[in-house]
């Protein structure tokens, strides 16, 4: 079976941390068909890459009609057990970024089904981190082609390479926004968002 794209050398060192998105081939949020990750390091993006996965299952045109994706184009892909060192090798003890939770419990379900540990990381949520940072997504808003439109960022949605670059790159003006370093937001994302007003 086709393996994925080795991941990039990651040119510039120890990335401080890793974005990642996945897309799905239907309603089930472990039916992972794609997962792109952003490495970042000292404000800049230094490798930006996607592998195609096949979830072993079938895919709904709804799906497909959000990210293009259909069984033909994964069918010599690796699934998730097959690249789940390679992810874990990547992420294990990271700063990792999403944008909202639904990447972290795709992964998790994914890993469930395959009774696979679940990836070791600290999870930092994209969209958490913009509510409190800019006040006009404190309450609505805060989608990641909204976010981008404001913040400049171009991107083609829902490509999982794309989303993931999208989702780093709020952080890091979230990062000059605020002042707080990526670590700071760790905590300060979960802090309520009354302490954040104004």
């Amino acid at each position: 079976m086709a393996r994925p794209i080795p991941a990039p050398a990651l040119v510039a060192g120890v990335p401080d941390f890793i974005a990642i998105d996945v897309e799905t081939a239907n309603h089930d949020a472990g039916s992972i068909c794609q997962i792109g990750f952003a490495a970042f390091a000292d404000g800049v993006l230094i490798e930006n890459w996607a592998w195609l996965i096949n979830p072993q299952t079938w895919f709904s045109a709804h799906n497909i009609g959000i990210h293009g994706i259909r069984a033909a184009d994964v069918a010599a892909a690796p699934s998730w057990p097959e690249v789940y060192d390679e992810i874990v090798a990547l992420l294990a003890g990271r700063i990792v970024v999403s944008h909202t939770a639904f990447d972290v419990t795709a992964t998790a379900r994914a890993c469930a089904r395959y009774d696979l540990p679940l990836l070791g990381a600290h999870w930092l949520d994209s969209a958490r981190v913009a509510r409190r940072a800019f006040a006009r997504f404190a309450r609505r808003g805060w989608g990641l082609a909204s976010l981008s439109e404001y913040l400049a960022i171009e991107f083609d949605h829902h490509d999982a390479g794309e989303d993931a670059r999208a989702a780093g790159l709020v952080v890091l003006a979230a990062v000059e926004a605020s002042g707080r370093s990526v670590a700071d937001w760790l905590t300060d994302a979960h802090r309520p968002l009354r302490e954040f007003a104004g």
